[in-house]
């Protein structure tokens, strides 16, 4: 499998490149020091992940990974540097898969690689369909319509709606969701489910600043309406 490391500071690449050694599966490094770079590349060798540094040259790491989801799916970790909450925020809104804050351990760098690639890979099918409101999830084929239009979702996006709408009126707590969506080692990511609701309810809300579908539990978690409300 193909790993895209996107940085301008070649040390950075240097240790990126040597954490791959550390994977347990078979991760070939290619390289780019800029975003026009790193969209070139993208395109001609399609890897299988990217990570991705935010403060590059040229074009940065948001307009990249912008540019990106317009057009595909392809996981990505965004790099930040320490302290910047915001940068870490607005990658997560933009359809980043994870983040890591800089300075980085590699066993975890790797270890974040290997659960993004497992998110993203195709998840044994789930039968039937879900009708809810407006809603109508093939959870099988791993399509939403609304009002009879189709919605785009990312697989972990797809797979957070359908654990929300598999269980409703039923209050799921945020480390339920994170387990079960993103694995157990992301159990106290609650910013991560907070972002991923947010994007959730831009799709399927009427209006996402008074979400009827999926609810805030406070304290607790989400609880996604029954059909007959």
């Amino acid at each position: 499998m193909k790993v895209l490391i996107v940085d301008d500071e070649p040390d950075v690449r240097a240790l990126v490149r040597s954490a791959l050694a550390f994977a347990n599966l078979d991760l070939r490094p290619l390289e780019a020091a800029d975003g026009d770079e790193a969209l070139s590349i993208i395109y001609s060798d399609r890897p299988d992940l990217v990570v991705l540094d935010l403060a590059l040259p040229r074009r940065d790491g948001f307009a990249v990974l912008e540019q990106v989801r317009q057009k595909t799916d392809l996981p990505i970790i965004v790099l930040t540097a320490r302290g910047l909450e915001d940068d870490k925020i607005k990658g997560l809104r933009l359809g980043a898969d994870d983040y890591l804050t800089k300075p980085f351990s590699p066993r975890e760098l790797v270890a974040r690689i290997e659960s993004v690639l497992r998110r993203s890979a195709p998840r044994p099918p789930r039968g039937g369909t879900v009708e809810t409101h407006d809603l109508h999830i093939d959870l099988a084929a791993r399509r939403v319509k609304r009002a009879g239009k189709d919605i785009h979702f990312t697989p972990t996006e797809f797979n957070l709606l359908a654990e929300l709408a598999t269980h409703p009126g039923e209050a799921l707590s945020h480390d339920a969701l994170l387990t079960r969506v993103w694995g157990n080692e992301y159990r106290y990511e609650t910013q991560y489910l907070k972002v991923y609701v947010g994007r959730l309810r831009d799709k399927i809300e009427t209006d996402a600043a008074d979400p009827k579908l999926i609810q805030t539990v406070r304290g607790v978690g989400y609880r996604f309406a029954r059909p007959d409300e």
